[in-house]
Parts: structure tokens; C-alpha cells; sequence
């Protein structure tokens, strides 16, 4: 639900697409609480990730993010419109979503804080933090820095 993360999201994707394997994005969840349906879409996305479409449940959430503003109700129809939407076992969703779940999304903000992430956007190069919805261009210098240092 982080505006900034919205932000975010098409540089981590145009990173994927210039890099390819040459990189790895790990995706960890953590739901700041001033953002009232962060973690409910977190535990959507573990559902979603149990049925192997975590990326495809991720990016229509980042895609279409306003969708998840309004209260747990109007965000709750549009996660499993987008369950259904992207083909995911709706039982077995709706199955998962209701246990409410928060044990993966939990160790996942328990660890963030460990490594010293207190906000997000927060991605990490080669253990640096880099912090806040940073542009491809900067990305890319941090990035190719990263890989030159590491030959």
C-alpha cells in the first residue's frame, strides 16, 4: 500500500529486464502500520505464492495500488478479483486469505528490521542498504558499481 513502493516497483522491473540473472530480486515483505491494508495484501500475496503467482498477484497490486486505499472491504474484492484474474485456485485462495496467515510476512519485517530497514521502499545491493524509491538511473550506477567492485 506504500506509495513510494508503487514507485519503486517499474525500477526494480526495468532492473530485472537490463540485468536478467545477473541479478536477484528477493521480495520481503514489510507492512508499515499507517498503511491499514499493507498486510492483509502481504498475506494475499503469500496465498497467491503458495499457487507459484506470487509476481503476477505482486505486480497487479503495485499496478493498480489505489485499488487497496479504501477500506479492508473494497481492497479485499480487488485481491481476489485479482486471485481469479490471474488464474490462482479461488477456494484454495479464499482457504489461505481467511487463516490469516502473518507468519512468513512477520519473519519478513522481523528480519528487514534487523538489517536496519525502518521504512520502504528498501532494497539491498550486495548487503547495502539503499533506501527510498530510488530512479533506474540511479539504480543502475549503484548496481554497476556493485558488479565492478565484486570482479
Amino acid at each position: 500500500q506504500c506509495p513510494y513502493c508503487s514507485k519503486h516497483h517499474p525500477t526494480m522491473e526495468q532492473v530485472m529486464e537490463e540485468y536478467g540473472d545477473d541479478v536477484a530480486w528477493v521480495y520481503r515483505h514489510f507492512p508499515l502500520s499507517f498503511h491499514a491494508n499493507a498486510e492483509p495484501s502481504a498475506i494475499a500475496s503469500e496465498c497467491a505464492a503458495a499457487q507459484g503467482k506470487f509476481w503476477e498477484f505482486a505486480d497487479a497490486m503495485f499496478n493498480e495500488q489505489t485499488k487497496l486505499s479504501g477500506s479492508l472491504d473494497v481492497a479485499e474484492t480487488f485481491m481476489s478479483a485479482t486471485a481469479k484474474a490471474i488464474g490462482l485456485n479461488i477456494s484454495e485462495y479464499e482457504k489461505c486469505y481467511s487463516a490469516g496467515d502473518t507468519s512468513a510476512v512477520d519473519a519478513d519485517a522481523a528480519s528487514g528490521r534487523t538489517a536496519g530497514v525502518n521504512g520502504t521502499p528498501a532494497t539491498f545491493i550486495n548487503g547495502t542498504l539503499v533506501s527510498g524509491a530510488v530512479p533506474f538511473t540511479s539504480m543502475k550506477k549503484i548496481i554497476d558499481d556493485a558488479i565492478a567492485a565484486a570482479k
